[in-house]
């Protein structure tokens, strides 16, 4: 695969799981431009199937909900088969972020409420770390690195907004996650990090009135604007890249801190 100039190439095939929009659609489109084979690995089938048809050779597509451990091992498995030199990276996009409060009008935050948003943004990226760690496990070392997983964070792990108590908690769990994980992989040669984002423009984002799109973009002290995914998908890269990361977690926010609402 190619490289530019001085930088280490990219090897092996790919899987990203909410790769059908967002972050993981911007990360899916970059590894292809990269040459490398990528799974798109999504609940929306229609969006996921469209995106493998335009971007075409190299890139398939696998329905895929990461709260059930034999999807997510079908197409990692898929995904390792994409080419010759196995399964080498493994970005975990998938995530929703429903909006409630701990006492709200209609009474406390419900239950499967919260179960929900942990069971897919904790519980489905240890899902998918937990699967492609074992099939990198088998693969042959390159300067001792058998692979790499970057899970996406984000900066509300670090400063949780009104109605986010689920979504801060399931996104902090990602981050102390990140480090430990990291240490029980050194041995088979698998880096883990994560991104912590801070506000990026993604369909959650893209749902709220322009006023309020225009507000969150004033509030990042540089570069005032809101995040774009091509720039997530360039630290993925980055990440895969720099065998020095590991155990990390980066915040690609732009100086932003949150506010309480």
């Amino acid at each position: 695969m190619s490289a530019h100039q001085g930088q280490r190439a990219l090897r092996g095939s790919a899987i990203v799981t909410g790769g059908a929009s967002g972050l993981g659609r911007a990360c899916v489109e970059r590894l292809h431009a990269e040459g490398v084979p990528v799974l798109v690995a999504d609940v929306a089938e229609e969006a996921g199937g469209a995106l493998a048809a335009r971007l075409g050779d190299g890139v398939a597509f696998a329905l895929t909900d990461v709260t059930d451990p034999a999807a997510v091992e079908a197409a990692v498995e898929q995904a390792a088969g994409l080419g010759p030199d196995g399964l080498r990276l493994s970005v975990a996009c998938a995530g929703i972020g429903p909006a409630e409060r701990l006492l709200g009008r209609r009474g406390p935050h419900t239950v499967e409420r919260f179960a929900t948003v942990v069971q897919v943004n904790l519980v489905g990226t240890f899902l998918l770390l937990r699967a492609a760690a074992a099939a990198m496990a088998g693969n042959d070392p390159v300067e001792g690195e058998r692979g790499v997983h970057v899970a996406t964070a984000s900066a509300a792990a670090y400063e949780g907004q009104v109605g986010q108590v689920a979504y801060s908690a399931s996104k902090a769990g990602v981050v102390g996650m990140t480090l430990p994980a990291a240490r029980d992989l050194a041995q088979h040669g698998i880096r883990v990090c994560a991104i912590a984002p801070g506000l990026f423009d993604t369909p959650m984002v893209d749902a709220l009135p322009a006023e309020a799109k225009e507000s969150l973009s004033r509030s990042v002290p540089f570069p005032p604007r809101l995040g774009r995914p091509a720039e997530f998908a360039d630290l993925v890269v980055a990440i895969a890249r720099n065998p020095m990361l590991n155990g990390e977690t980066i915040r690609l926010d732009g100086a932003v801190r949150l506010a309480p609402r």
